[in-house]
């Protein structure tokens, strides 16, 4: 069987950059296109385009979260719902238990790498805008997690609640500092302060955006 072909307009969306750095990258012979020869269009293997910069982790949650139309990230990467999720949050947690410098810490890196993705599908149930799932991937080696999914968000979340809040940075100081409530869909925020304790008082970096 052969590759999946997708059109250039798809693979700069998949990306994040423009057609017109699409077809300069193929003629500096960065980044091959196929052309056919019937109507000299430019279309890539879904493969090349999922592999390329795979290693920039960020990069490719960011672009996936910020695209007009929803596509499903690549397999390796994609938590179609909690149980795949939970599955491969256990692998994660084996491979930090094999990390000698980490030894001491890798049950709480585990412990709010969880409390995050598990929010992600505890608030979005029934509710995804348009993609369901989340992005999970990590690198040990730069000793990176990334998580992103194209939910609600926590402003949305939080408005259930507190109604008058303003914006998403207000609903994002609420839910990693005030005490909301035990309930769902409330305790959303009560999680997250739990993740800002861990990453407090141990030597662990977390870049968090909502919007």
């Amino acid at each position: 069987m052969g590759s999946e072909l997708i059109t250039i307009g798809q693979a700069s969306k998949m990306l994040g950059v423009s057609i017109q750095t699409l077809r300069r990258w193929d003629d500096a012979g960065k980044l091959f296109s196929i052309r056919k020869t019937t109507t000299g269009y430019r279309y890539y293997r879904k493969e090349d385009i999922e592999n390329y910069n795979v290693k920039d982790l960020f990069k490719l949650a960011k672009n996936w979260i910020a695209s007009d139309s929803g596509f499903e990230p690549r397999q390796s990467f994609y938590c179609l719902d909690s149980s795949v999720f939970q599955a491969r949050l256990s692998r994660l947690e084996n491979e930090l238990g094999k990390m000698k410098e980490l030894s001491a810490i890798f049950p709480l890196i585990t412990a709010i790498t969880g409390e995050i993705g598990n929010n992600s599908f505890d608030h979005n149930l029934g509710n995804w805008p348009d993609v369901p799932g989340i992005f999970f991937a990590y690198d040990l080696n730069k000793k990176i997690v990334v998580l992103a999914d194209r939910g609600q968000g926590i402003l949305k979340t939080l408005k259930r609640v507190i109604p008058n809040l303003k914006n998403h940075r207000e609903a994002l100081y609420v839910a990693f500092t005030k005490i909301i409530s035990g309930r769902r869909p409330e305790s959303r925020g009560n999680g997250l302060k739990f993740v800002k304790e861990v990453v407090m008082n141990n030597k662990i970096s977390l870049f968090f955006q909502t919007g």
